[in-house]
């Protein structure tokens, strides 16, 4: 298992960008299909974004398709999350996860999930 550390999140205002990231401990990091899932108040807990473990493959929710890029560099252990045209109902706290299931089964559903960051807040103002 990794243990994930997130970073980047903040105030922006609409249209604007923040680039989120995720740090990895252990060595296993490459093995692991790395995701984001954002929850805001009262809401439940949503996919965002996900990438396998070499990088090769990745998936987006419709919610933020062309909009965010997911990434990551397994040479330094870490995954990124490249948001631009943000709007105010991107408001929430970001989520880095991790999971050893491929990434075909990795779906969206965050129980499916084992390994989580602690989160990091971003928000949009109008």
């Amino acid at each position: 298992q990794v243990q994930l550390v997130e970073s980047g999140g903040g105030l922006v205002q609409a249209g604007g960008s923040l680039r989120l990231s995720c740090a990895a401990s252990g060595r296993t990091f490459s093995t692991h299909v790395m995701g984001w899932f954002r929850q805001a108040s009262g809401k439940a807990r949503e996919f965002v974004a996900s990438i396998s473990g070499s990088g090769d493959r990745t998936r987006y929710a419709d919610s933020v398709k062309g909009r965010f890029t997911i990434s990551r560099d397994n040479a330094k252990n870490t995954v990124h999350l490249q948001m631009n045209s943000l709007k105010p109902e991107d408001t929430a706290g970001y989520y880095c996860a991790g999971t050893v299931l491929s990434f075909s089964t990795a779906d969206t559903n965050w129980l499916r999930w084992a390994t989580w960051g602690q989160g990091t807040q971003v928000t949009v103002s109008s």
